[in-house]
């Protein structure tokens, strides 16, 4: 079974040091929990870890709180969520999209575009968030998904 791990003071200030590098977020308020080896969730409910863990002794608990990030080959990739949860601390790797670039990104394709950036990127049209890509040498990978992508208005 795939039980829930509270991270410590220490592995907080490790998810806070990665997020802070790459998106220049200083501060999570709340509980950071992990699910599996690359799931993070943040609880900021009224229990707390002595009782999320009394109550998963009880049953099993599937998730607790709000999915918001995923370790990926030990780089940190935010959740749409975890971008909303963060976008006023957000300030480093935001990748502004143009009007087309963001029919293309909102549609589930990939950017084949040069960046001067690797690693994640906030990708960003106006004044909102869309969701996290992976950029690389030649394009910015999509992580929209499926279900959040928009579609085709002239499919019958």
């Amino acid at each position: 079974m795939n039980y829930l791990k509270i991270l410590n003071q220490k592995e907080k200030q490790e998810i806070e040091n990665k997020l802070n590098n790459r998106f220049g977020v200083s501060k999570i308020s709340g509980i950071l929990v992990k699910k599996g080896e690359e799931r993070l969730f943040l609880f900021g409910g009224d229990f707390d870890i002595k009782q999320i863990k009394k109550l998963e002794e009880t049953v099993p608990i599937e998730r607790a709180g709000v999915y918001f990030a995923k370790i990926i080959k030990g780089e940190i990739r935010l959740s749409i969520e975890g971008i909303f949860l963060f976008k006023s601390q957000i300030n480093k790797n935001i990748f502004q999209l143009t009007e087309q670039q963001f029919e293309q990104w909102m549609s589930g394709q990939e950017l084949n575009i040069k960046t001067e950036k690797k690693g994640f990127l906030v990708m960003k049209y106006k004044d909102d968030f869309l969701g996290c890509g992976k950029a690389s040498a030649e394009k910015i990978s999509n992580y929209v998904p499926k279900s959040r992508r928009l579609k085709n208005q002239n499919v019958k």
